[in-house]
């Protein structure tokens, strides 16, 4: 595989009317001159290809933002390698990538993805010491990967599964009309995960709340969802919970909508590529999503949105790239250096003002504290008025959680390099 297939590289400088990334201001600005690779390994075909490549429009559309202007003087460099959603492919990549010299990788879509590339990125560095490699993981949410399975070498950008869970709940737990849960999710490390904590939360929350299915279904597999909807129509469901994603859940809501089932939806993704349109008009009031981020936060996430949807006529939906390279070029400025080891110490513990406010990378165990947001399904008016994916419809904010509400406990023994567990 070359390297080379699909090199976009983004240093042009920009006009006057386009507006500078969030808040630069923590680290002094510096002048590295030096351009930084990272490889993309995600998917661009399949069923879950649109929406690798709508990641790939954001990476493209946020590199000139930053290249225009972090306080490093970094330009950003990004080659995309399609994994076709497979851990295989993904390592095959990423070997590609080490040949070539790149040694940032960043990966979001699939947490099984993510498994393999957090093990063959510490068999790397250790057998490779002045070569080290950082894995920004944008997308991929198992709390394994920032507990048991920790990484020096991995950075979590997005807010893992059971955060997010740990923010919905909370909501849920004073939704009286929420009696009988059906949970329904992808049969890999994070929908399992959703169903496990969905289950102990909920029974800590609202023992009273029933739990009347919990199916779990191959993942990017499934082109018919009327079986499963008939199940939870037939389970007396009032409520279902996925953390479905990508064509698992439009297909999933088509089949809802298809089939009469008009109980609430409380889902992870929800807003990302091809659901809003699947959703319709029918899931008015009914379908939550919850996140660090939606779709009218207003101020320069609006305008970006706009831009970005100008450009591409396509909906901007993965706020932690912005958080990848905010964060990579306020730690860049501050180790004065763009060598992952050096940047990887000064991304420890790093605050930098992001679209959603302060966040911190936590030091413990390099997961990000972000505020997140629940939000319903509506009708587009002139207090929330994106429209998603042109349907007149938007994601609306019902409630913030603070990052403290959110943040979850950690287990993680990270052993850092030239130290013991720690």
């Amino acid at each position: 595989m070359k390297l080379s297939r699909r090199t976009l590289f983004l240093g042009m400088a920009l006009g006057a009317t386009v507006a500078v990334p969030l808040a630069q201001a923590a680290a002094p600005a510096v002048k590295l001159n030096e351009t930084v690779k990272i490889a993309w390994i995600d998917p661009q075909t399949g069923l879950m290809g649109p929406v690798g490549n709508n990641f790939i429009k954001t990476f493209q559309f946020f590199a000139e933002k930053f290249n225009a202007s972090n306080p490093a003087g970094v330009k950003f460099e990004i080659v995309y390698l399609d994994n076709k959603l497979s851990p295989a492919e993904s390592l095959n990549a990423l070997k590609a990538a080490l040949d070539q010299g790149v040694r940032y990788i960043a990966q979001g879509a699939g947490s099984s993805v993510a498994g393999a590339l957090i093990d063959a990125v510490n068999k790397h560095n250790e057998r490779n010491p002045g070569k080290e490699v950082l894995y920004l993981n944008y997308a991929a949410v198992d709390p394994d990967f920032t507990n048991s399975k920790c990484s020096y070498w991995h950075f979590r950008l997005d807010a893992d599964t059971s955060m997010k869970m740990e923010a919905m709940t909370t909501f849920i737990k004073d939704q009286k009309d929420v009696q009988k849960v059906y949970l329904l999710n992808q049969n890999y490390a994070h929908g399992q995960q959703v169903s496990r904590f969905a289950k102990e939360d909920l029974a800590r929350k609202r023992p009273d709340i029933q739990i009347v299915g919990d199916d779990l279904h191959p993942l990017a597999q499934v082109r018919d969802f009327a079986p499963y909807v008939a199940k939870i129509k037939a389970s007396g469901a009032d409520t279902v919970i996925t953390g479905n994603w990508g064509s698992d859940l439009s297909l999933l809501v088509k089949a809802a909508n298809e089939g009469g089932y008009n109980g609430k939806f409380y889902t992870y993704y929800a807003g990302f590529v091809g659901v809003p349109t699947a959703l319709g008009t029918t899931g008015a009031g009914r379908v939550y999503q919850i996140g660090y981020g939606h779709y009218n936060m207003g101020g320069q996430m609006d305008a970006w949105m706009k831009e970005f949807n100008q450009k591409f006529n396509d909906d901007f939906t993965t706020g932690a790239v912005v958080h990848l390279y905010t964060l990579l070029g306020e730690a860049m400025a501050k180790a004065k250096s763009t060598d992952p080891l050096k940047v990887a110490a000064a991304l420890e513990g790093l605050k930098v003002k992001s679209f959603n406010g302060e966040v911190e990378m936590r030091k413990t165990d390099h997961q990000l504290q972000q505020p997140l947001y629940l939000t319903v399904w509506q009708k587009a008016d002139a207090k929330y008025p994106y429209s998603a994916e042109k349907t007149g419809m938007t994601f609306a904010p019902v409630k913030e959680f603070p990052s403290y509400i959110s943040s979850t406990p950690t287990s993680c023994q990270m052993k850092r390099p030239g130290a013991g567990a720690s």
